[in-house]
């Protein structure tokens, strides 16, 4: 008998449970900026489940399911937030909260923000204090070559400038 005239079973058409979204053990390190936007983000997303629960639609229920884990990981981000006070770093090192601008070995410059892990957009300059680039910096001082291990293999780069804004 072909498997167009069988009945699927309702385990088959069930929603996926999707994985765990990947934490930290240690403290979210974050900006004011950042600690706003985990805030926002949590918001929208209990909104959205209000929303997906009252539509009891059959289509939404992965997207529920995938709704709940991420208000998981952003109340488990905001549980394990630590702001960082910027008044407090050194302004003459490269530390968490840092916007260091370098120059590469063909000298274009670069100007990158040191941010939280959920902050990170590399498209918009922030890089997370966790990313090689930033691990490599860390501690550094303008004048200072750093040398950055990257996938396409490791370069050096000049510190430029260092603001904490």
């Amino acid at each position: 008998m072909s498997r167009a005239f069988v009945k699927e079973s309702d385990q088959d058409s069930a929603s996926v449970e999707p994985p765990e979204r990947p934490r930290g053990a240690g403290p979210n390190y974050v900006t004011a900026r950042g600690l706003e936007a985990l805030r926002a983000r949590l918001k929208e997303l209990l909104s959205e489940r209000e929303r997906l629960v009252a539509a009891a639609e059959p289509m939404a229920k992965q997207r529920l399911l995938e709704v709940k884990r991420d208000i998981r990981y952003f109340t488990a981000q905001l549980e394990r937030a630590a702001l960082v006070d910027m008044d407090g770093q050194p302004r003459d090192q490269v530390h968490f909260g840092a916007s260091v601008t370098i120059r590469d070995e063909q000298g274009k410059d670069h100007t990158f923000h040191i941010v939280g892990d959920d902050e990170a957009d590399v498209g918009a300059g922030r890089i997370s204090w966790g990313a090689p680039l930033a691990r490599a910096m860390l501690g550094s001082r303008v004048g200072d070559i750093v040398k950055w291990q990257r996938p396409a293999g490791a370069t050096e780069v000049e510190i430029i400038a260092i603001n904490y804004v």
